[in-house]
């Protein structure tokens, strides 16, 4: 699933919850030490002070497991303090008194979860780890009680909306209706049940997450088997004392062997191994959250969980988001015929008779690459080295957006290997990000993902993201020789956290980017891969790791050329994904097999057949995700977005920051301020249209031949 991760989101309802993408399990939050936080503010609150951080780094005091403990609940008293205060005015409420801390509230308990969830993912520390589980299910529940509470509800029904900025009348009509939404006029007994339900589904996608962390599969193979694999490959996977090597289901190791082993048993051995990851225990886990979330929708009044969750969403309703799915699938068909009938032919060139399999697709793939468009995907590995990369990925983003970043070595961080960053607009501190980037043992081993610790406030907070992922490097005398998908992976997740950032700085936590609806935070990080397929925005950092050498233009059209070989299949294998997350919840969850409803969607939607004991729903981390369940096709929602964006540029000259800095201003800076239609509307000065995405996808490539 790649760059396909996560964003943030509501959980449940107004809660609102970034939550990684991609495939992370766990909200990726950030964790590191923080034993007691050092306040260097305090903002009064109705006459009192609130103990305020506003600069801090949120990993301030983090020590260990008591210290993560202590930094929680201090959060929630400070939020249960700020809802005593709220209870307690008399007198008309205003945005002052009763949403301003109902803000603060949710602003606080947002950065309790995501603290504890980072933690529970990337702590070296098993007690940290466990912690953070409980601890972000604890803060998720009382964020979840909190907004069923009536009197909560009805002082911000209260509030008088006359002469309040357009801002503010919009998030308070916006919370309102999501509380509604939520269940907070529903009977004191159904709200009490819903408290339950939701207190439950929390803890059952913590289990789902902690056993894809935890269930990661390991075996050996020996160095005959490592045939057609990369020579850096091989090196950092020496043979032990009896001639043994290890392999991992981490993406570091997956990624490689089914793109370049030789040997197919190699690959079938990796795919299996990959795909029975949690099982058995996941498919208990999944029968649970599907059941929970059919009754949280049926007392909702909802037919289904996918009715409920699109309702939130640009989609709206379950029928638009079958049509697309549908539209999507008849548009990549032809392409993805095309080019599956190539693959086999290449198949069967070594093998007669031979017929295609799954994990197949990224291997020869890479052989029609050579032969039709005379690209080798190594060979732009040189130039490619993990740190030049990430040099590349500050520079450009901060070339195009017109932003500096700065290394900061003074921030307690959770492992050695992490780096933080601050990223400024000028003189002006726009926000912090952490990159965790390489993997461990103990770490999530999926793909990448970003998380945002605090949502930020424009003069109160200033907001905090992590980045995690698993990629190259890291190691003394390893380079991190990377791929270009990987590259582009780096940037599609930095353009989360530019997004985050940028879009932290709003009057209220609930109007930054976190809040975005769904369809579209994949949007903005999907147009920032746009750059690394520029031969001049890769010709700034992708230097040979050896001598020095910029990577050649000619060799950087024979990737765009190769690259858009298998976009077909690509787009059909992501809408089995977002076509089974859709199943699984449309309908009566009793009457649901996963395991039997996966392999009919794969079956009709692939050319390849479903691969018998595997079972990829156990290890989709996006089920657990709040942000997405039912709706794992807000990527491709976002990328048809991200392409009709990306057609306001002429592309003559991509690293000027003109056009780019209007669209960080108009856009990204916008936070959730507004629908993000509007806000696609008014930077293109029309509604976003399917037509890029399709120019893009049906581009022609010449066949291979197979002579």
């Amino acid at each position: 699933m790649g760059r396909l991760k996560a964003a943030p989101t509501y959980v449940g309802a107004a809660f609102r919850r970034p939550i990684r993408a991609s495939m992370v399990p766990r909200l990726l939050r950030i964790p590191a030490g923080i034993a007691a936080i050092v306040f260097v503010a305090a903002v009064p609150v109705f006459g009192q002070e609130i103990a305020e951080a506003p600069d801090a780094p949120f990993t301030t005091g983090l020590t260990g497991a008591a210290s993560l403990q202590s930094i929680v609940d201090g959060r929630i008293a400070r939020a249960r303090q700020l809802l005593d205060h709220l209870i307690a005015v008399r007198g008309p409420r205003t945005a002052a008194n009763t949403l301003r801390p109902y803000d603060d509230i949710l602003a606080e308990l947002n950065t309790a979860a995501e603290e504890a969830s980072v933690l529970a993912a990337v702590h070296p520390d098993d007690a940290v780890r466990r912690a953070g589980d409980e601890l972000e299910r604890k803060a998720v529940g009382i964020a979840s009680e909190i907004q069923l509470r009536s009197d909560v509800f009805s002082a911000l029904t209260a509030i008088r909306v006359d002469g309040l900025d357009a801002d503010t009348k919009y998030f308070l009509a916006r919370e309102i209706a999501q509380l509604r939404r939520i269940g907070v006029d529903r009977p004191a007994e159904t709200r009490a049940t819903l408290q339950k339900l939701r207190d439950e589904l929390t803890a059952i996608m913590a289990e789902f997450q902690r056993n894809i962390r935890e269930g990661q599969r390991r075996w050996t193979v020996s160095a005959a088997d490592l045939g057609g694999l990369p020579a850096d490959f091989i090196t950092r996977h020496a043979p032990d004392a009896n001639g043994a090597i290890t392999l991992t289901t981490d993406n570091v190791d997956a990624r490689p062997v089914l793109t370049y082993a030789t040997k197919e048993d190699v690959r079938k051995r990796m795919y299996i191994e990959s795909y029975t990851v949690a099982y058995p225990k996941n498919i208990v886990v999944l029968d649970r959250m599907l059941a929970v979330r059919g009754e949280i929708a049926r007392l909702l009044g909802y037919p289904n969980w996918a009715s409920y969750d699109m309702a939130s969403r640009m989609a709206g309703d379950v029928k638009t988001v079958s049509s697309f799915i549908d539209r999507v699938v008849a548009a990549a068909s032809p392409k993805a015929s095309r080019e599956a009938s190539e693959l086999l032919a290449l198949k069967q060139r070594d093998v007669p008779g031979a017929s295609l399999q799954v994990w197949d697709r990224a291997y020869y793939a890479e052989l029609v690459r050579r032969a039709s468009y005379d690209f080798d995907s190594q060979s732009l590995r040189p130039y490619l080295p993990f740190d030049r990369v990430l040099a590349g990925v500050f520079d450009v983003a901060g070339r195009i957006f017109g932003l500096t970043f700065r290394p900061v070595s003074n921030v307690p961080v959770w492992h050695p290997s992490v780096r933080v960053y601050e990223m400024l607009d000028g003189s002006r501190l726009v926000g912090r990000v952490y990159l965790d980037l390489h993997p461990r043992p103990n770490k999530s081993a999926t793909s990448a993902s970003v998380t945002t610790v605090r949502q930020g406030v424009e003069g109160r907070h200033l907001p905090e993201a992590v980045l995690v992922a698993s990629l190259p490097g890291g190691q003394s005398g390893d380079p991190g020789l990377m791929t270009h998908d990987e590259v582009r992976t780096l940037f599609h997740e930095f353009g989360h956290v530019v997004h985050r950032l940028v879009g932290g700085h709003r009057r209220w936590a609930g109007l930054s980017s976190v809040a975005m609806e769904r369809d579209f935070v994949e949007a903005p990080s999907q147009m920032l891969e746009e750059w690394i397929s520029d031969p001049a925005t890769l010709a700034t950092f992708a230097k040979h790791y050896q001598t020095g050498e910029s990577v050649p233009p000619r060799l950087v059209m024979q990737m765009r050329r190769a690259s858009e070989f298998g976009q077909g299949l690509e787009v059909k294998g992501q809408m089995v994904f977002a076509k089974a997350s859709l199943a699984y919840h449309d309908r009566d969850p009793s009457k649901v097999d996963t395991t039997a409803l996966w392999k009919q969607i794969h079956n009709q939607y692939l050319p390849y057949p479903h691969v018998e004991d595997t079972y990829r729903q156990a290890v989709f981390v996006h089920l657990g995700n709040p942000g997405y369940a039912s709706a794992y096709y807000t990527y491709m929602w976002a990328l048809v977005i991200a392409k009709d964006l990306f057609s306001a540029f002429d592309g003559k000259n991509l690293l000027e920051p003109g056009l780019t800095r209007r669209y960080m201003n108009t856009v990204l800076a916008a936070g959730s301020s507004r629908p993000a239609a509007d806000l696609v509307r008014q930077f293109l000065g029309r509604p976003f249209s399917f037509t890029a995405w399709q120019n893009w996808l049906n581009r022609d490539t010449p066949a291979v031949s197979t002579e």
